[in-house]
């Protein structure tokens, strides 16, 4: 093998058997988040932090609409700086904490990264709108589709 190819640079490789924290910045999520660092410390493996964006709906040309691939690489730098501004004490040295930014139904999206890394836990915070209590919520699908433990928060 030459000097070349031993010195190239490797895509980073995907997390095996992850925690998936479901992340959004709000107040249940930044829970998840702290609860899901504490378990993959704990457990041993890579925390993959998850944060799904809706997929627009619909192009007005007359409105401001920031494109797809730009509101992705500002939720993928935000995502790479957020955790660690909001758990400085609860992320160790040492975690092996990876980041997807994802396009879609959040419900979707997260069982396709749990089932994808054969996650051994998806940690999500509860919803905070009393009409997903009535209709169902992301959690409450997540419970019965995914196939890892689903780990909701308050």
């Amino acid at each position: 093998m030459s000097d070349e190819a031993e010195q190239a640079p490797r895509a980073p490789a995907a997390p095996a058997h992850p925690v998936v924290a479901g992340y959004d910045g709000f107040t249940a999520g930044r829970r998840a988040l702290a609860w899901a660092t504490g378990l993959a410390r704990r457990t041993g493996r890579p925390l993959l932090v998850a944060y799904i964006s809706p997929a627009p709906m619909s192009y007005d040309p007359g409105t401001a609409v920031v494109p797809v691939a730009e509101r992705e690489a500002d939720a993928l730098a935000w995502l790479r700086t957020e955790p660690a501004d909001t758990l400085p004490a609860a992320t160790p040295a040492g975690l092996d904490v990876h980041v997807a930014a994802c396009i879609g139904d959040a419900a979707r999206e997260l069982a396709r990264l749990a089932d994808e890394h054969r996650a051994d836990a998806l940690v999500l915070g509860a919803p905070e709108h009393r009409l997903h209590h009535l209709i169902g919520s992301v959690p409450v699908w997540m419970a019965r589709h995914v196939h890892c433990p689903v780990v909701i928060v308050p």
